[in-house]
């Protein structure tokens, strides 16, 4: 297919070769700009020669091209892909559509939208991702507009492993219903395995906008048609369709002795043409444990060379559950499912709401394989036993090396989880399988994933690195890049780990950053030396109060700050430093910090990548 093909009859050839010229130097993201640009300009020019339409059809939609809005808060980047891909449909059906992440929106402008669409990822239990926060504290407060004339629909994602699944996006649509919006289509609510859900909404949504727009499916634009035109037929690298990257490097980074195990990870891009900033992920697409494998097919008693449907595709049973199903962790739905298999009155107590504690308890001190072992089916069959479990899902690691320090590589910094649990040792699905299993020059499907969310500054700006553990990798990467470039920004870094003689990550290289003047300063915790000033144990947001005048000064002075690493305990508190030296060094009440800190985050000056 050419684009000639896709000429106008009414242009002449010199308009045409006008607009193909324009097509070409556009890309995806300008394509759509620029259909939304030219729906909006032909509602405008209709409007001008038409009488204006009555009230009662701008309210329905009806005789008038109505505006639509996208907005999704992210925290990983799900939901603004598949926001974008909404954005990206929307506007080849010839809808005039714009696209905001909640951190930019102004959500003042509520009231004089007409269609809105919501794509909400939930964080931890029940939270809104970081930077829709504000968002949130106005639609959900007193300010919050009426919206009688907004039609809406909230397209939910989150995790089902958590008691709070798909909270933040509930909360959205709970609240636009109090506000008087209408419901143009009901909630869904998508699990980590989102796309066929997620890709079913947008379909329904946007059959729902089409048939209420002006003149039906006439209204599709050339500008369109000419995006589908411009988009490139090769495979894009992603989860669905991963490179094989090859390790080149397999080491273990935590010293003799250590009470965890840490490991250095190199692969080869090459051939590839994948390109990545500092600060984004690599997913890796794991396999799970061969021995956890056969330990289900003997325990269920079934047969691995059995086919089993996967949506249309055949698959032996073993190779299905060895690389395309979640057999490690336990989940509602499993739990749920395999209630109603086993008749077990334990686990059916369990989905009662006033057993939401104890649930929660059994969910995280349980595998898949505890539970078949604690309440066995007789004569399960291979089909539905897959149906009770969830696809296997990307594993995402922070990619710890900049491709202008080490060109077609992606370096890798994981912990290696390892516990014992009813009597048996257990690991970590990806990092059991990179530390046991991966030998030199084994190839590990990868792609990457983006996080437009932490990104360095400009080269002069001075940045703040907050790390604990494996949450230093992507500031490697930082100052890599930042020596590459011959970047002048100040950069200091607080880094905290166990045992000085055993977890110091990476030391040889920020004591050389340090003596090259690189990285203006670091300032270290570790939490389990024993201290000759009798102090407690000492974690990064302890050195981060050490220094309160000098890191308010920072900030004064225009440093952009970073946090990485553990969700539940490393990043609440750091906040909760953050805004007592920030009272303290600025002499703020309550409520003033709580604005400061907020003003840094809707500027991107304070960015969290915390899993």
């Amino acid at each position: 297919m050419t684009v000639s093909e896709f000429k106008g009859p009414d242009l002449t050839d010199t308009q045409w070769e006008h607009v193909k010229a324009l097509v070409s130097s556009l890309d995806s993201k300008q394509l759509l700009w620029i259909s939304g640009f030219l729906a909006g300009f032909e509602q405008a020019s209709s409007a001008k020669a038409a009488p204006a339409p009555s009230t009662a059809q701008d309210k329905s939609g009806a005789g008038s091209t109505r505006r639509l809005t996208v907005l999704y808060g992210s925290e990983t980047g799900n939901s603004r892909t598949l926001a974008k891909t909404l954005a990206e449909r929307a506007a080849q059906r010839g809808l005039a559509v714009s696209l905001h992440d909640m951190v930019d929106y102004k959500p003042r402008q509520l009231k004089d939208e007409q269609d809105v669409l919501i794509v909400a990822s939930t964080y931890g239990e029940g939270d809104p991702p970081q930077t829709a926060a504000d968002f949130f504290e106005f639609i959900e407060g007193r300010k919050a507009p009426k919206l009688p004339t907004v039609r809406f629909g909230v397209l939910a994602i989150g995790d089902s492993s958590y008691e709070r699944y798909c909270e933040a996006g509930k909360r959205l649509d709970r609240r636009f219903e109090e506000l008087g919006a209408q419901r143009l289509a009901p909630r869904v609510d998508c699990d980590v395995d989102y796309e066929e859900a997620a890709n079913a909404w947008i379909d329904d949504v946007l059959d729902i906008l089409a048939k209420t727009a002006a003149g039906g499916d006439s209204t599709t634009s050339t500008a369109s048609r000419l995006s589908s035109v411009a988009a490139t037929p090769t495979p894009a690298i992603d989860k669905h369709n991963p490179h094989p990257a090859r390790v080149i490097e397999n080491i273990v980074l935590s010293g003799r002795g250590s009470s965890k195990e840490t490991r250095h990870i190199e692969l080869s891009l090459e051939g590839s043409g994948i390109h990545f900033e500092p600060g984004d992920a690599l997913g890796l697409v794991p396999t799970n444990d061969p021995a956890l494998v056969e330990g289900l097919l003997c325990t269920l008693k079934l047969d691995a060379s059995q086919t089993v449907d996967m949506k249309g595709k055949q698959a032996a049973l073993g190779e299905a559950l060895a690389s395309h199903f979640e057999i490690t962790t336990l989940t509602p739905r499993f739990l749920d499912r395999w209630a109603e298999l086993s008749g077990a009155k334990t686990l059916r107590n369990l989905a009662a709401s006033d057993h939401i504690a104890e649930r929660a308890a059994y969910l995280s001190g349980h595998h898949v394989i505890d539970v078949i072992r604690q309440f066995p089916v007789e004569g399960l069959d291979a089909a539905t036993f897959v149906a009770t479990l969830r696809p296997l899902q990307p594993r995402l690691y922070s990619i710890a090396s900049s491709l202008a320090a080490a060109p077609e590589e992606a370096h890798l910094t994981l912990a290696t989880v390892r516990y014992e649990l009813h009597g048996e040792r257990r690991a970590g699905v990806a990092s059991g399988q990179l530390s046991d299993r991966v030998a030199l020059d084994a190839e590990l499907p990868v792609y990457v994933h983006r996080n437009p969310n932490f990104r360095l500054p400009g080269d002069d700006v001075p940045i703040i690195m907050i790390g604990a553990g494996t949450g230093v990798a992507p500031f490697r990467a930082f100052m890599q890049e930042r020596e590459a470039r011959g970047a002048n920004g100040r950069s200091w870094l607080f880094f905290g780990d166990r045992h000085f003689r055993t977890d110091f990550l990476y030391q040889t290289e920020w004591q050389r950053l340090l003596k090259d003047k690189l990285l203006t300063r670091m300032d270290v915790a570790f939490s389990r030396d024993r201290r000759s000033d009798g102090e407690a144990k000492a974690y990064v947001q302890h050195r981060l109060k050490a220094h309160a005048r000098d890191v308010f000064a920072w900030l004064e002075e225009g440093a952009h700050l970073y946090v990485c690493g553990d969700a539940k305990r490393l990043a609440p508190d750091v906040h909760r430093t953050l805004a007592e030296i920030v009272a303290k060094e600025g002499g703020f009440g309550p409520e003033a910090t709580q604005d400061y800190l907020q003003k840094l985050q809707r500027e991107r000056r304070y960015q969290r990548d915390v899993y």
